[in-house]
């Protein structure tokens, strides 16, 4: 078993990436641009310049930080009325804490958003650090965030897992040199994703048992 453990949060500790893809949509209406499905997966896992970015490409005439704002806003809102841990979480966050692994987050979204949902969901107590997109200039698919968050847990990013639902965030993980493991939600997996994880799993639970069985 790793000394560390990294985890992404939206689609991973708590179902909110279904409302992020929504979010994406519907804020198109508010700028006055077509609804476009793709912009959610591109955008999945990324912050900052880079989700600039792939939003400016998507709306050259849209004010990207403006549009990921509101998305963000909106995210917020619908969390602060639901906000459904994913099965598994708590098995595994409990078992890494009884065992003595280091544990961080590493969520493109703000410290601010990710302290409030652990709050809320009473999760926050497993957590030795938080690492949010806020804290790194180069957001997901770059692996600063990781090495960030293994720096913060003081373990080395190739003794650390990370958990992961988004292609960016595996990819930035596996450049960290980390432990990837993918626990498909809205994307599924790919033979890219084969390639760079080191296991796939189809939900929390599932990757408690391989941990359990020496298998991961």
């Amino acid at each position: 078993m790793q000394q560390g453990a990294i985890f992404d949060m939206d689609g991973l500790l708590f179902d909110t990436e279904k409302v992020y893809q929504r979010g994406w949509l519907v804020i198109a209406d508010e700028f006055g641009v077509p609804r476009s499905p793709e912009l959610g997966k591109e955008c999945c896992g990324t912050s900052g310049e880079t989700m600039a970015a792939v939003v400016h490409s998507f709306y050259p005439t849209v004010d990207a930080y403006a549009y990921s704002r509101r998305v963000d806003e909106y995210v917020r809102d619908t969390a602060a009325k639901n906000l459904p841990v994913m099965p598994g979480a708590c098995d595994l966050l409990h078992y890494f804490r009884v065992h003595g692994v280091r544990i961080a987050t590493a969520s493109s979204s703000t410290v601010e958003q990710i302290e409030r949902n652990l709050a809320q969901s009473g999760l926050r107590k497993y957590f030795d650090a938080i690492v949010g997109g806020d804290m790194v200039e180069r957001g997901k698919p770059a692996p600063d965030i990781f090495l960030r968050a293994a720096a913060a847990i003081q373990t080395a990013p190739a003794d650390c897992y990370v958990f992961e639902d988004g292609y960016n965030g595996l990819r930035g993980a596996s450049a960290a040199g980390c432990m990837s493991v993918m626990i498909p939600d809205t994307l599924p997996p790919t033979e890219e994703m084969r390639k760079i994880c080191t296991g796939i799993y189809p939900s929390l639970h599932a990757a408690l048992d391989a941990i359990k069985q020496g298998k991961l």
